[in-house]
């Protein structure tokens, strides 16, 4: 599962990238901000749902 995750990441940073320019920051700082979002998310609910909290 880590290795799909790693590859679909580097899909998504490398789809617009043509003529090989540079990371384009932005994006990898919206994908990475985003996926520590929803595992925030997933782990409140599991908490929320074990009644651990």
């Amino acid at each position: 599962m880590r290795r799909f995750a790693m590859k679909a990441l580097f899909v998504v940073l490398n789809f617009n990238r043509a003529e090989g320019q540079r990371i384009d920051w932005d994006r990898a700082v919206i994908i990475a901000s985003t996926s520590v979002t929803f595992g925030l998310i997933a782990l409140y609910i599991f908490g929320k749902s074990t009644a651990r909290w």
